[in-house]
């Protein structure tokens, strides 16, 4: 078994045992309170006791004061801001994000439409460059004023 579950206590182990639980033996953990108990009621037991209680009563009188109205309304105020700025944060990566999707959306489309019609060779002249209202302008074109 360990050492601390023994009916006997040392003064050192005893000692230990007061500064890391206290004075007060209903802290101490259960394997220990028997053998404590009953080097407590020796001469230095009692002494490591009362040095013990004495630190627990210091730590126990200790106090936090309420924090004042000014502290507390600026803690509020800060927060409400920071809760708008989330806000306006959210709303902007959700135009953001909206504006994404449709854009990906569109180059989906895009790709999809161009993917699926067929080429068709058009049956019609495409105009170009060396187009007229009158007729090819082109090199191979003939001279129209020569042939009248």
């Amino acid at each position: 078994m360990a050492e601390g579950s023994r009916n006997e206590m040392d003064a050192r182990r005893f000692a230990a045992l007061a500064q890391a639980y206290g004075g007060d033996l209903r802290r101490w953990p259960e394997a220990e309170r028997m053998a404590g108990t009953a080097f407590a009621a020796s001469g230095a037991g009692k002494a490591i006791l009362r040095q013990a209680g004495t630190l627990d009563a210091l730590l126990d009188s200790y106090r936090v004061d309420a924090p004042d109205k000014v502290l507390h309304s600026s803690i509020l105020q800060a927060a409400g801001r920071h809760l708008g700025q989330r806000r306006r944060q959210w709303f902007w990566w959700l135009g953001l994000g909206l504006a994404g999707i449709g854009l990906a959306g569109a180059v989906a489309g895009l790709a999809l439409v161009t993917i699926v019609t067929p080429e068709v060779q058009p049956d019609h002249y495409v105009l170009d460059a060396n187009v007229t209202a009158f007729g090819d302008a082109g090199p191979d074109a003939e001279n129209g004023e020569e042939n009248l």
